[in-house]
């Protein structure tokens, strides 16, 4: 539990520099890494430079006060949290602090157990959306990734490289004659099949840079981010010799290979998914092909 906390990021904003500094005492004494803002305007600063779980502002501050801030949280920073704390004399409520966005509310003088307690609930409350994010995006078979995080992934990924200008590629990757194989040995070993693709597909790429993918059924996809045509096209042919030597009877794979390069000239969209439908449309030109081999186009 100490451990979790030490990762957890905690932004105190108080125009008052002796309670911002009580605060930030109080919370760092809770076992939480602690930073503080003088206000709404140094806390965006903080914000857009450093990755912040939870803000704890005061309401009436100069310049920015907390409501505003918490409406610039909750528009440009969704991954950070927001409590509110507020005096007696405020007249801002529950109810008008929730509505804005704020997860939850505390009364000032903060009290060290209330506090902490509101803390512990709302780093458990990230962590549990957290897993069920995770979940979402993750084949239930295999253990990878599936289509929703395929889309999300890709978007991101063509964007970060037209930006960085370095060269991105997508194999697309299905399994030749799943049906018959499926239909002849039963599902339980076609289960096996599409677990064993996607060990191999994690095996031959590079661990925390490639990005491997189950699309549905028997088609698989596989991101290489910063990597050439030659290494792309030595990395699926892994994959595919890998895929034969495992000897799943009568099945082999027919993988298209190609470079994603952003057009700006098109809308972000509509060039995204040409992209995806020359992908898809190489990989069924490589089952044109007699299956068993991979096809390129860069």
């Amino acid at each position: 539990m100490e451990d979790m906390k030490n990762s957890v990021v905690i932004l105190i904003v108080d125009d008052d520099e002796l309670v911002r500094m009580a605060l930030s005492v109080l919370v760092g004494s809770l076992g939480y890494h602690c930073l503080v803002a003088g206000d709404g305007v140094e806390a965006i600063a903080v914000l857009r430079s450093t990755p912040v779980d939870l803000v704890l502002t005061d309401i009436v501050m100069p310049g920015m006060d907390g409501l505003e801030l918490l409406a610039q949280i909750y528009e440009h920073h969704k991954g950070t949290d927001v409590i509110v704390a507020t005096g007696f004399h405020e007249k801002a409520s529950y109810a008008e602090v929730i509505k804005a966005g704020a997860i939850d509310f505390i009364k000032k003088p903060i009290d060290q157990a209330e506090l902490d307690a509101k803390l512990a609930r709302a780093i458990r409350e990230r962590n549990l959306v957290k897993r069920l994010e995770l979940l979402s995006k993750q084949d239930s078979l295999t253990g990878i990734l599936n289509r929703r995080a395929f889309d999300e992934h890709f978007s991101y990924e063509v964007e970060r490289a037209f930006r960085q200008k370095y060269s991105l590629m997508l194999a697309i990757i299905d399994i030749d004659n799943f049906k018959e194989y499926n239909d002849r040995h039963g599902h339980l070993e076609g289960d096996k099949a599409l677990i064993s693709l996607a060990a191999i597909l994690k095996e031959c790429t590079r661990e925390s840079v490639d990005i491997c993918f189950r699309l549905g059924g028997d088609e698989f996809a596989v991101l290489l981010p910063q990597a050439s045509a030659s290494q792309g096209t030595e990395v699926v042919q892994r994959i595919l010799l890998t895929f034969l030597e495992r000897n799943f009877s009568g099945t082999s794979l027919s993988i298209g290979l190609v470079t994603c390069k952003r057009d700006k000239q098109v809308l972000k969209e509509e060039d995204e998914e040409a992209m995806k439908k020359r992908a898809d449309q190489t990989m069924y030109d490589a089952k044109k092909s007699g299956k068993n081999c991979v096809v390129t186009r860069f």
